[in-house]
């Protein structure tokens, strides 16, 4: 038992210093995967992302969509180094990969990709992508690709240690504590990301109202989803509800870039 009270101590331990306050949003988070870690992990998954779309012929031809999609991130991701400055640094990457789920992302580092059935199912203007892909580009700004490793670590880290005190198996209790523990975790970051994006396409000269236009577009093709309480993402009635809300703090910052 001594020797189990001394591994859970030290887990304690590296929890407590593993909280470290985000520098963009000023909330706690559980940081014990560090940036350089969650980078090179992040850089493997891309290329083995991309290099698979390569083979199989899904990565966008579409010259048009390319381009647009190019601009659009490379006005995001201007003002994405100014709003987190150690950004500057990253191998910013864009990737359209022609395959019709509706979804994006953006990995530790800056590696994103945005799917063809996204933009064409939905039609998606210019605004909407930008709001899409700053959504998924403060992700990455929020550390949160470096939090999700570090719950992971963590709560199998608890699980082998309850297994080893109670003397069975606990590992049926994953499932267990992902809801418990790590799908609210998620739903914060992804409401966080909602806020930080939609600043971030407004400084870049892209409207905010497009922001709950999307989540619309959005709710309509996503009808009969998963409730909330199973879900990462927040309520689609919620997550429009505060984006709209947001909508007049952010227009004098989109009205300010449009006259640049």
């Amino acid at each position: 038992m001594m020797k189990y009270t001394l591994v859970v101590t030290a887990l304690a331990a590296a929890l407590l210093a593993g909280c470290q306050e985000n520098p963009v949003s000023g909330r706690k988070q559980l940081v014990l995967v560090s940036e350089e870690q969650a980078q090179a992990s992040s850089a493997q998954a891309y290329a083995q992302a991309v290099g698979t779309a390569q083979k199989q012929g899904k990565l966008s031809t579409d010259a048009a969509l390319n381009a647009r999609v190019k601009r659009i991130t490379d006005d995001l991701v201007a003002e994405a180094k100014r709003m987190y400055p150690p950004s500057r640094d990253w191998q910013w990457s864009i990737a359209v990969i022609d395959e019709p789920q509706l979804n994006a992302w953006c990995m530790p580092g800056g590696k994103m990709a945005i799917y063809t059935g996204i933009v064409r199912k939905l039609n998606l203007t210019d605004d909407e992508i930008a709001q899409i892909m700053g959504h998924e580009i403060s992700h990455a700004l929020l550390g949160h690709g470096r939090e999700r490793m570090s719950r992971a670590i963590a709560m199998q880290g608890g699980l082998l240690i309850g297994s080893a005190v109670a003397g069975r198996d606990l590992s049926g209790l994953a499932p267990i504590a992902d809801i418990a523990l790590t799908l609210p975790n998620s739903r914060e970051g992804e409401s966080e990301a909602d806020r930080y994006g939609i600043e971030l396409a407004a400084r870049a000269g892209y409207d905010p109202r497009a922001a709950v236009r999307l989540w619309e577009k959005m709710n309509a093709a996503n009808s009969g989803g998963p409730p909330v309480f199973l879900s990462t993402h927040p309520s689609p009635a919620n997550r429009m509800q505060a984006l709209n809300a947001l909508v007049p703090q952010m227009m004098p910052l989109y009205e300010k870039a449009r006259a640049r």
